[in-house]
């Protein structure tokens, strides 16, 4: 076997354990396997998904690692409750926005989006930063431009990144992969198709930020920051109800 080959083995096995994480993990968060029920057993996961028994075990442990599932010897795989899944792994997120009725994952980004993210701006605005201020208002100026909804998400996602990063905190900063993937998820729901109505109102809302920011003024990046993932939130969600909205 040449080292080509046996590369190549393994990128099909990582292919295939992918494959089994993704269908395994979709049906648990769609609520295929409701929490403590068992899994089907590996013999009988291999015959479904056509992978060995080495891709069903990596599969699982990728699954457990992900809080979903959990192994005993002699008993079997059932499935943990959901308050006992890492939310902030991003494929356990993606998982829950690609459900039929995902509206109660959403409600739950909007309230810790409006807990860390009104805080970073305002951060942010207490360690002026011109180069920083500059690169929001660009990012402004993409959303206002996007020709497509993709474009549209990913300006949105940048500059929610950019405030990040601003605030100097870390902690916050590691944050981002959930903004993205709450961002990316609700702007290309359905129910978001009219970015090119409304992309120069976002931009303008968005450089209320940036504006906030770049004057050094805390409360008032704070809430420009609030009334941004408030009104996303609400037009992704329009039947929604949030207490105090």
């Amino acid at each position: 076997m040449t080292l080509m080959q046996a590369g190549g083995g393994a990128e099909r096995a990582s292919n295939h354990t992918a494959f089994v994480v993704e269908q395994l993990g979709r049906a648990i968060v769609a609520g295929e396997y409701p929490a403590d029920t068992m899994i089907p057993l590996d013999p009988d996961l291999c015959e479904m998904f056509g992978v060995s028994r080495t891709v069903v075990r990596e599969a699982k442990k990728t699954l457990i690692a992900k809080g979903l599932i959990q192994s005993k010897a002699k008993v079997g795989t059932h499935v943990r409750p959901a308050d006992e899944w890492n939310m902030f792994d991003q494929d356990v997120m993606r998982w829950h926005a690609a459900v039929k009725n995902p509206t109660r994952f959403y409600e739950e980004l909007f309230e810790i989006r409006m807990i860390f993210e009104p805080a970073a701006a305002a951060q942010a605005a207490g360690r002026v930063n011109q180069l920083g201020c500059e690169e929001l208002y660009r990012l402004c100026d993409q959303i206002a431009a996007a020709t497509s909804r993709a474009d549209f998400a990913l300006a949105d996602y940048a500059f929610h990144k950019q405030v990040l990063k601003m605030s100097g905190n870390r902690f916050l900063q590691s944050l981002g992969d959930l903004v993205q993937t709450a961002l990316y998820s609700l702007f290309m729901s359905e129910s978001n198709r009219d970015y090119a109505d409304r992309r120069e109102g976002v931009a303008e809302r968005h450089r209320a930020i940036a504006a906030a920011i770049a004057s050094g003024t805390p409360e008032a990046a704070r809430e420009a920051m609030g009334r941004v993932i408030h009104d996303g939130y609400w037009n992704a969600i329009p039947d929604a109800r949030v207490a105090g909205g």
